[in-house]
């Protein structure tokens, strides 16, 4: 680490979470970090940025257009204020008066209203000066459940495409778009962090919202594709809502550079992922009061994570705690903590972290037992 890292007294982490927000996300290469760099020692007219990025953006993924915004949740806000807007200028820096329009009802399924770590989705609606209008059930929204929400007042459909949501009995994408089409409305897929920059599109989704810091391990930054007079409005919002949200020149030419990078190379395959858990599994199966084995992302993706269940008498949150405790800090996957289980996503983590995770375990176990 840097002596200004060193100096600040922030401990080395190493990141079995995944690609999380509240650890940075994820580590870029030489060639994106030099491209910020590059940025950084540059002007440009920011305008002229904004639209040739994004004309260079849509045609390597084959849409009609795109606009790097700061995040996948400031895609989110600034999508729902230009579907609301559609291009008025009025409307731009008056987002919230409801005397312009009465059509602000963002419908989403129910079990899509999730918080990602300190930021709920209803906020980022409202946000965009959008009414949240919840379809169905927290464990089952359908067809029918969706339609019945759809009014005069209704301004667009969101659907959160995310192993946060649940799984369970939701409509698909496909249905999602079915009724957008019947209806006439505007849908808006956030696909935060997706690894596939085709799919959505090519479902007929019309904005789809990615991370650029996620999947595509670029700098901090999000991408919103899709139809081209869609689009227009988000970027026209840089002049509105995400005035407060800008992206800066090295952000822009970074994503640019990380897409690029990503469609030629693709994301680590769940066959070298299993691969590299082996050895790791194996060490973690010969700790005493612990089961260790390889289990799939829970949205279907294509990651594989290696899974520990503590049995009695260790606790799983005195193991978690233990874990962030050290140094370096060891950070995983904790949403089934109150079942026993943790979860580590080696994504991030190299073989020499891992042996590094198995020897951590090992003093805690020592401590506890």
């Amino acid at each position: 680490m840097s002596e200004l890292v060193e100096e600040l007294g922030l401990k080395k982490v190493i990141n079995a979470s995944g690609k999380m927000t509240i650890l940075g996300v994820s580590k870029i290469s030489d060639e994106i970090a030099k491209a910020v760099t590059d940025a950084g020692q540059s002007f440009f007219v920011m305008e002229e940025l904004m639209e040739k990025s994004g004309a260079y953006l849509a045609g390597l993924l084959q849409t009609e257009d795109a606009q790097i915004v700061s995040s996948a949740s400031a895609g989110i806000a600034q999508s729902v204020a230009a579907l609301i807007g559609k291009g008025s200028h009025t409307h731009l820096h008056r987002p919230y008066d409801t005397q312009l329009t009465n059509r602000r009802d963002i419908i989403i399924p129910k079990g899509h209203n999730v918080d990602y770590g300190g930021t709920p989705i209803e906020l980022l609606i409202s946000q965009g000066g959008g009414v949240m209008c919840e379809a169905g059930y927290a464990n089952m929204c359908s067809v029918a459940h969706m339609e019945q929400q759809i009014t005069e007042h209704t301004a667009a459909i969101l659907y959160i495409k995310s192993h946060h949501t649940v799984q369970k009995s939701m409509l698909s994408v496909e249905d999602t778009v079915a009724i957008a089409k019947k209806h006439h409305l505007p849908l808006i897929v956030d696909a935060a962090a997706e690894e596939d920059l085709f799919y959505y599109t090519k479902a007929g989704a019309d904005l789809v919202i990615y991370s650029g810091a996620k999947a595509f391990e670029g700098p901090s930054s999000g991408l919103v594709i899709g139809k081209k007079t869609y689009i227009e409005w988000v970027r026209l919002q840089s002049k509105g809502i995400g005035r407060a949200m800008k992206v800066g020149k090295e952000s822009v030419l970074g994503l640019v550079t990380a897409i690029a990078n990503y469609l030629a190379a693709g994301p680590e395959t769940g066959v070298s992922m299993k691969k590299r858990l082996e050895p790791f599994i194996a060490d973690l199966n010969e700790l005493p009061h612990m089961k260790a084995d390889v289990v799939q992302d829970a949205a279907g993706r294509d990651i594989y994570r290696g899974r520990l269940q503590v049995e009695d008498p260790l606790d799983a949150m005195t193991i978690i705690r233990g874990q962030q405790n050290g140094n370096p800090a060891i950070y995983t996957r904790d949403y089934q903590a109150n079942n026993g289980i943790i979860e580590y996503d080696i994504r991030s983590v190299d073989q020499h972290e891992m042996a590094a995770i198995v020897q951590r375990l090992k003093e805690i176990v020592t401590e506890l037992i």
